[in-house]
Protein backbone atom coordinates (compact mmCIF):
# COMPACT_ATOMS: atom_id res chain seq x y z
CA UNK A 1 0.00 0.00 0.00
CA UNK A 2 1.57 3.29 -1.36
CA UNK A 3 1.89 5.80 1.33
CA UNK A 4 -0.58 8.41 -0.38
CA UNK A 5 -3.06 5.67 -0.03
CA UNK A 6 -2.52 4.92 3.68
CA UNK A 7 -3.03 8.73 3.89
CA UNK A 8 -6.27 9.14 2.05
CA UNK A 9 -8.71 9.64 4.86
CA UNK A 10 -5.81 12.37 6.76
CA UNK A 11 -6.66 14.49 3.62
CA UNK A 12 -10.44 14.48 4.57
CA UNK A 13 -10.15 15.60 8.32
CA UNK A 14 -7.54 18.28 6.83
CA UNK A 15 -9.67 19.84 4.36
CA UNK A 16 -12.77 19.46 6.35
CA UNK A 17 -14.76 17.63 3.24
CA UNK A 18 -15.83 13.97 2.59
CA UNK A 19 -13.54 14.43 -1.07
CA UNK A 20 -14.84 10.94 -2.42
CA UNK A 21 -17.68 10.69 -0.97
CA UNK A 22 -17.09 7.54 0.65
CA UNK A 23 -19.07 6.19 3.75
CA UNK A 24 -16.32 5.15 5.55
CA UNK A 25 -14.06 8.19 5.53
CA UNK A 26 -13.80 9.74 8.98
CA UNK A 27 -14.83 13.09 8.31
CA UNK A 28 -18.40 11.68 8.67
CA UNK A 29 -17.97 11.36 12.38
CA UNK A 30 -15.54 14.21 12.99
CA UNK A 31 -15.94 17.45 11.08
CA UNK A 32 -12.78 18.61 12.41
CA UNK A 33 -8.65 18.26 11.29
CA UNK A 34 -6.56 15.85 12.74
CA UNK A 35 -4.07 16.52 15.88
CA UNK A 36 -4.45 18.16 18.95
CA UNK A 37 -5.65 21.49 17.31
CA UNK A 38 -8.01 20.15 14.67
CA UNK A 39 -11.04 21.54 16.81
CA UNK A 40 -10.11 25.24 17.03
CA UNK A 41 -11.37 27.11 13.84
CA UNK A 42 -10.01 30.17 11.83
CA UNK A 43 -11.40 32.25 9.36
CA UNK A 44 -8.96 31.00 6.03
CA UNK A 45 -7.53 34.58 4.00
CA UNK A 46 -7.92 34.77 0.72
CA UNK A 47 -4.63 33.03 0.10
CA UNK A 48 -5.45 30.35 2.72
CA UNK A 49 -9.01 29.93 0.56
CA UNK A 50 -7.31 29.51 -3.15
CA UNK A 51 -4.84 27.26 -1.13
CA UNK A 52 -8.15 24.94 0.04
CA UNK A 53 -9.09 24.78 -3.16
CA UNK A 54 -5.80 23.70 -5.05
CA UNK A 55 -5.31 20.53 -2.22
CA UNK A 56 -9.00 19.91 -3.08
CA UNK A 57 -8.01 19.40 -6.59
CA UNK A 58 -5.11 17.46 -5.99
CA UNK A 59 -6.17 15.15 -3.38
CA UNK A 60 -9.14 14.08 -5.35
CA UNK A 61 -7.15 13.20 -8.26
CA UNK A 62 -5.14 10.79 -5.54
CA UNK A 63 -3.11 13.01 -4.16
CA UNK A 64 -0.93 14.31 -7.60
CA UNK A 65 2.65 15.44 -6.65
CA UNK A 66 2.99 19.65 -6.58
CA UNK A 67 5.53 19.31 -9.87
CA UNK A 68 3.65 17.53 -12.02
CA UNK A 69 0.03 19.69 -11.11
CA UNK A 70 2.12 23.29 -11.59
CA UNK A 71 2.85 21.23 -14.97
CA UNK A 72 -1.08 20.99 -15.64
CA UNK A 73 -2.18 24.70 -14.51
CA UNK A 74 0.83 25.42 -16.67
CA UNK A 75 -0.40 23.50 -20.08
CA UNK A 76 -4.10 24.65 -19.29
CA UNK A 77 -3.22 28.31 -19.63
CA UNK A 78 -1.45 27.75 -22.49
CA UNK A 79 -4.42 26.97 -24.33
CA UNK A 80 -7.16 28.32 -25.66
CA UNK A 81 -10.08 29.21 -23.54
CA UNK A 82 -11.14 29.29 -20.02
CA UNK A 83 -8.51 28.34 -18.02
CA UNK A 84 -10.10 26.96 -15.31
CA UNK A 85 -12.39 24.41 -17.20
CA UNK A 86 -9.11 23.58 -19.41
CA UNK A 87 -7.31 22.38 -16.16
CA UNK A 88 -10.54 20.38 -15.26
CA UNK A 89 -10.04 18.56 -18.93
CA UNK A 90 -6.62 18.08 -18.59
CA UNK A 91 -7.56 15.90 -15.10
CA UNK A 92 -10.13 14.04 -16.52
CA UNK A 93 -8.37 12.65 -19.22
CA UNK A 94 -6.01 11.29 -17.11
CA UNK A 95 -6.35 7.23 -17.34
CA UNK A 96 -6.43 6.85 -13.91
CA UNK A 97 -9.19 9.18 -13.79
CA UNK A 98 -10.99 7.34 -16.55
CA UNK A 99 -10.29 4.06 -15.16
CA UNK A 100 -12.02 5.36 -11.63
CA UNK A 101 -14.62 7.43 -14.01
CA UNK A 102 -16.06 3.99 -15.29
CA UNK A 103 -16.13 1.67 -11.83
CA UNK A 104 -13.58 -0.19 -13.01
CA UNK A 105 -12.41 0.06 -9.82
CA UNK A 106 -13.55 1.80 -6.18
CA UNK A 107 -10.99 4.22 -5.67
CA UNK A 108 -8.96 6.57 -7.40
CA UNK A 109 -5.61 5.47 -5.51
CA UNK A 110 -6.62 2.07 -6.38
CA UNK A 111 -6.75 3.12 -10.26
CA UNK A 112 -3.28 4.42 -9.83
CA UNK A 113 -2.03 1.11 -8.89
CA UNK A 114 -4.27 -0.80 -10.77
CA UNK A 115 -2.73 0.98 -14.26
CA UNK A 116 0.69 1.13 -12.86
CA UNK A 117 0.66 -2.59 -12.74
CA UNK A 118 -0.13 -2.99 -16.30
CA UNK A 119 -4.04 -4.08 -15.70
CA UNK A 120 -5.11 -1.55 -18.53
CA UNK A 121 -5.13 -1.29 -22.27
CA UNK A 122 -5.82 1.17 -24.62
CA UNK A 123 -6.74 1.02 -27.88
CA UNK A 124 -5.57 -2.53 -27.60
CA UNK A 125 -2.12 -1.55 -26.09
CA UNK A 126 -0.70 -1.59 -22.49
CA UNK A 127 -0.15 1.23 -20.78
CA UNK A 128 1.10 1.32 -17.51
CA UNK A 129 1.01 5.60 -16.90
CA UNK A 130 -1.34 6.53 -14.59
CA UNK A 131 -1.35 10.29 -16.25
CA UNK A 132 -1.39 9.43 -19.56
CA UNK A 133 -4.18 11.60 -21.54
CA UNK A 134 -6.67 10.05 -22.85
CA UNK A 135 -8.06 11.15 -26.48
CA UNK A 136 -11.55 12.19 -27.78
CA UNK A 137 -12.87 7.95 -28.66
CA UNK A 138 -9.90 6.16 -26.88
CA UNK A 139 -11.09 2.95 -25.74
CA UNK A 140 -9.94 1.70 -22.29
CA UNK A 141 -10.36 -1.39 -21.26
CA UNK A 142 -9.40 -4.08 -18.62
CA UNK A 143 -6.84 -7.39 -19.79
CA UNK A 144 -9.21 -10.17 -19.79
CA UNK A 145 -7.06 -12.10 -17.24
CA UNK A 146 -7.43 -9.09 -14.87
CA UNK A 147 -11.56 -8.99 -15.26
CA UNK A 148 -12.50 -10.97 -12.40
CA UNK A 149 -10.40 -9.97 -9.78
CA UNK A 150 -11.93 -8.78 -6.53
CA UNK A 151 -10.59 -4.99 -6.72
CA UNK A 152 -12.91 -4.78 -10.15
CA UNK A 153 -15.79 -6.76 -9.13
CA UNK A 154 -16.00 -4.12 -6.11
CA UNK A 155 -15.49 -1.16 -7.98
CA UNK A 156 -17.94 -2.20 -10.92
CA UNK A 157 -20.82 -3.15 -7.47
CA UNK A 158 -20.39 0.27 -6.17
CA UNK A 159 -23.54 2.52 -5.87
CA UNK A 160 -21.25 5.09 -4.50
CA UNK A 161 -20.71 6.57 -7.46
CA UNK A 162 -22.79 7.38 -11.00
CA UNK A 163 -21.10 6.86 -14.39
CA UNK A 164 -21.15 10.54 -16.42
CA UNK A 165 -21.98 11.01 -20.07
CA UNK A 166 -18.85 11.62 -21.18
CA UNK A 167 -17.88 8.30 -20.77
CA UNK A 168 -19.73 5.01 -22.30
CA UNK A 169 -18.82 1.95 -20.67
CA UNK A 170 -19.74 -2.01 -21.58
CA UNK A 171 -19.39 -3.81 -18.38
CA UNK A 172 -19.24 -7.25 -20.56
CA UNK A 173 -16.10 -6.42 -21.93
CA UNK A 174 -15.18 -4.14 -19.07
CA UNK A 175 -14.81 -1.60 -21.82
CA UNK A 176 -14.62 2.46 -21.75
CA UNK A 177 -15.23 5.13 -24.23
CA UNK A 178 -13.76 8.37 -24.09
CA UNK A 179 -16.56 10.28 -25.66
CA UNK A 180 -15.35 13.70 -25.09
CA UNK A 181 -13.83 16.53 -23.21
CA UNK A 182 -15.91 17.21 -19.89
CA UNK A 183 -16.96 20.93 -18.74
CA UNK A 184 -16.43 21.65 -14.72
CA UNK A 185 -20.55 20.81 -14.40
CA UNK A 186 -20.50 17.88 -16.33
CA UNK A 187 -17.97 16.15 -13.90
CA UNK A 188 -19.78 14.61 -11.00
CA UNK A 189 -17.89 15.40 -7.90
CA UNK A 190 -19.20 15.05 -4.40
CA UNK A 191 -17.90 18.49 -3.04
CA UNK A 192 -17.60 21.69 -4.83
CA UNK A 193 -14.34 22.07 -6.50
CA UNK A 194 -13.22 25.75 -7.71
CA UNK A 195 -10.98 25.81 -10.49
CA UNK A 196 -11.29 29.07 -10.60
CA UNK A 197 -9.24 29.56 -7.37
CA UNK A 198 -6.64 27.14 -8.30
CA UNK A 199 -5.79 30.14 -11.24
CA UNK A 200 -5.71 32.37 -9.07
CA UNK A 201 -3.62 30.56 -6.36
CA UNK A 202 -0.67 29.96 -9.14
CA UNK A 203 -1.34 33.37 -10.89
CA UNK A 204 -0.24 35.29 -7.60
Amino acid sequence: MSKREQSKYKINRRLGVNLWGRPKSPINKREYGPGQHGQRRRKPSDYGVQLMAKQKLKGYYGNIGEKQFRRYYAEASRRRGDTGENLIELLERRLDAVVYRSKFVPTVFAARQFVNHGHILVNGNRVNIPSYQVKDGDQVQIKAKSRELPLVLEGAESAERDLPDYIDVEYKDMKATFIRAPKLADVPYPVQMEPNLVIEYYSR
